[in-house]
């Protein structure tokens, strides 16, 4: 004899229980603590409270969206292991955008397979990465590999290392100029 299906009643909580957790905006303390500390190659000390990420990602949200990312797109992100890269991933986070690694040791040509697969319209990198004290051309790489991927609108480009870059007008863009367009503190997922 077959089994018959069973139906079952589920009950859904009212509330979740992230609603109960406290916000760095209702706890000033905890807006004011260290959430990332990066040290970096050369031995230079960045840190970012709470309310400092936040705020970034606010900032890299509003200027995925005036690049026109929306909610199901991809952003591929070439970035080494910077500040950088943790904001764009909240960023991504808040736009409910499908945010595509790209590790910082691949080649220009496996980069164009790798954004093609994805189908990314905006990448995000370095203009230069440091790694064992070499230093790495990531926007360089870049640019080779969208020799093939015209489907690429805009490139976003995190100054790191001194030195000179290659650019292409129109498409590139500086991470802090955008993230500087915005002069007002921009609302919080948690305000």
């Amino acid at each position: 004899m077959p089994f018959a299906p069973v139906r079952k009643k589920t009950a859904v909580p009212r509330s979740s229980r992230t609603e109960e957790l406290p916000t760095p905006a209702a706890d000033p303390r905890r807006a004011a603590r260290v959430a990332l500390r990066w040290i970096s190659e050369p031995d230079c000390t960045e840190e970012l409270t709470h309310a400092e990420l936040l705020d970034q990602a606010a900032r890299a949200a509003a200027a995925l969206t005036r690049l026109g990312v929306r909610a199901g797109d991809r952003v591929a992100v070439h970035l080494p292991l910077v500040p950088e890269s943790v904001i764009a991933t909240l960023a991504c986070g808040r736009l409910d955008v499908v945010r595509a690694s790209l590790p910082v040791g691949l080649r220009p040509h496996e980069l164009r397979d790798r954004i093609r697969e994805v189908g990314a319209k905006v990448v995000i990198t370095a203009d230069a990465g440091q790694h064992g004290g070499e230093i790495q051309p990531l926007k360089r790489h870049v640019d080779r590999a969208l020799a093939g991927c015209p489907e690429v609108r805009s490139v976003l480009v995190v100054h790191r290392l001194a030195g000179p870059v290659s650019w292409r007008p129109g498409r590139d863009l500086w991470w802090h100029d955008e993230l500087g367009r915005y002069t007002e503190p921009l609302p919080g997922p948690y305000s």
